[in-house]
């Protein structure tokens, strides 16, 4: 039997932070699998990272938000010879409205998608990437840190996410495993779009571009870091709960939804 060949595989990868992720993993020499649902632009940066002189991506299309959606994509990746010495769980979605107004269902498949799905990815491949002393990027956002009225699911989702990474950085790293948790404040991508958001719901201070989010995850991630925030306001952001009292924090927060909701 052949040796399976170790590759950093990335989830949600045809657009936005995933990829960006995608060609920064890839001029650093990484070989790679872009993993999502749509086929087209998967192909798409596939084309562009192998032009700009970099080893040509797998392609693998995958709803990771069905219930055999990870196990069909690590299938996909065994018949192809490929295990993952990294995993980047980038693949996940958010929405604006009040929890109670919003679709139950979508609710219920942001959290497959947002928590099931990364849980599932980060264990499956845990072999292989202790073998190649590789590691796991989790993608969060500082909505983790704060209680998010307006997009309860959405913050509590990405709160399991930073949880979930920092406890595993903790009980990996002596195996000189990296797990990391990037979370950038907001990206204009199509998450935003999806989600319903506004380009002027965050102020604009806060925004970073889905290339530079992905350089500082990527050289924070290669050095061990358990955390990554990129930007220095959303720092202090998610300095606030450390330095005051949960409820005034969730007061403000809900003071921001209800002026938002207004306009």
């Amino acid at each position: 039997m052949s040796p399976m060949q170790p590759v950093c595989l990335i989830t949600g990868a045809s657009a936005g932070i995933g990829a960006a992720l995608a060609r920064e993993f890839a001029a650093h020499g990484h070989a790679l699998v872009i993993a999502a649902r749509r086929q087209a632009e998967l192909d798409r940066l596939a084309a562009e990272i192998a032009a700009a002189g970099h080893a040509r991506p797998h392609v693998m299309t995958a709803d990771l938000g069905a219930a055999d959606g990870p196990e069909l994509l690590a299938q996909a990746m065994q018949a192809a010879g490929l295990e993952p010495s990294i995993v980047v769980n980038n693949a996940g979605f958010g929405l604006l409205g009040e929890a109670a107004e919003l679709d139950r269902a979508r609710q219920l498949a942001m959290i497959d998608l947002n928590i099931r799905a990364l849980t599932e990815l980060s264990l499956r491949f845990l072999d292989s990437i202790r073998r190649h002393r590789g590691g796991i990027l989790n993608v969060a956002s500082i909505a983790g840190f704060l209680p998010g009225p307006g997009m309860a699911v959405y913050h509590a989702s990405k709160a399991y996410v930073v949880s979930f990474s920092e406890a595993l950085h903790a009980e990996l790293q002596a195996e000189g495993v990296r797990v990391c948790a990037l979370c950038p404040g907001p990206v204009a991508t199509e998450l935003f779009a999806r989600a319903g958001i506004p380009h002027d719901y965050f102020p604009d201070y806060l925004y970073r571009s889905a290339e530079r989010v992905a350089r500082e995850g990527y050289h924070g991630f290669m050095a061990g870091r358990r955390v990554v925030v990129p930007g220095l306001p959303n720092r202090i952001m998610t300095l606030m709960p450390r330095f005051l009292p949960r409820e005034p924090v969730l007061a403000m927060m809900q003071r921001r939804w209800m002026r938002k909701r207004r306009t």
